[in-house]
């Protein structure tokens, strides 16, 4: 009698099928964890940089001085780090890039946050210390409002 140590065609298709089964599965909600890290990144984001405005206020108060900070980056490839004239915000600041999960400036106050494929646009109100994006603005307010609220 022959034994045959190898499976059977029959075996190596259920489990081709079932393997099958659970990608059909998991990749859309991979999909799902991707755009909610994004969120989460970009809500850990905003809250660090209005926390630096304000802290930033408060160290100008201490020494007299009674304006908020005038604009948050002095280049487009590290945002948020301050006017370069002695006035900091993150130390460390957010490099920019391209695509889904990252920060774009557009101007010295206007800055996108990309998550997919909107870009919400925020923007720094020097006169009262505010960063906050449109909840109005075409086709990017729920996705403001969720990376605000």
């Amino acid at each position: 009698m022959k034994f045959s140590r190898g499976f059977t065609m029959i075996e190596l298709v259920f489990v081709i099928v079932v393997l099958g089964i659970l990608a059909s599965i998991a990749v859309p909600r991979f999909a799902a964890t991707r755009t909610d890290a994004e969120i989460t990144k970009g809500r850990a984001d905003i809250a660090s940089i209005r926390s630096a405005i304000v802290t930033e206020r408060q160290a100008q108060l201490i020494v007299g001085v009674n304006t908020w900070i005038p604009t948050l980056s002095i280049n487009t490839t590290t945002l948020f780090t301050g006017n370069g004239a002695g006035r900091t915000l993150l130390m460390y600041g957010i490099t920019a890039g391209i695509g889904s999960g990252h920060w774009q400036s557009t101007s010295g106050t206007a800055y996108t946050y990309t998550v997919g494929t909107v870009a919400v646009p925020f923007t720094y109100t020097s006169a009262t210390g505010i960063f906050t994006c449109s909840t109005t603005a075409a086709g990017t307010g729920e996705m403001c409002k969720t990376l605000t609220d």
